[in-house]
């Protein structure tokens, strides 16, 4: 079956994005899918590569984060907690989407305590990636 892509909105252009994924076949390919979208995108091999961005950058810089949960260094979680714990709300507030190929009940609801707003299982789903991304912009 081939993936549909959504129609284009263009209610991402100029929305800055940071990836953090350690794989780099799954980076480039995300990437490829997101720029499609108009989004500006920056990205982070690691958790602690991903909180020193958003840590380092000022307030409404990035829009969102999509956040892979395992990886070397400081996975996912704790980079969220990290970032959650930043003295600047506009930054520790970022909406934080988890990625991970991990997808049963008990994972969504570490993603969750740990502070992410939101949970994409991988293989990443252009559809469902795009409708999250719709949802959480629309409401902000």
């Amino acid at each position: 079956k081939e993936e549909q892509i959504p129609p284009h909105t263009g209610i991402f252009k100029g929305k800055r994005l940071l990836l953090a994924e350690d794989n780099e076949l799954n980076r480039e390919i995300a990437l490829e899918i997101l720029k499609e979208y108009d989004f500006c995108i920056d990205t982070a091999e690691n958790g602690a590569e991903a909180l020193n961005m958003v840590a380092e950058s000022h307030p409404g810089y990035y829009d969102i984060v999509l956040m892979d949960i395992q990886m070397p260094v400081m996975n996912g979680h704790e980079a969220t907690k990290h970032i959650r714990g930043l003295a600047e709300p506009a930054l520790a507030n970022i909406p934080i989407l988890a990625m991970t190929a991990n997808a049963f009940d008990e994972d969504r609801k570490a993603a969750l305590e740990c502070g992410m707003s939101g949970f994409l299982s991988k293989p990443i789903e252009i559809d469902q990636v795009i409708q999250v991304l719709q949802e959480l912009f629309m409401t902000r």
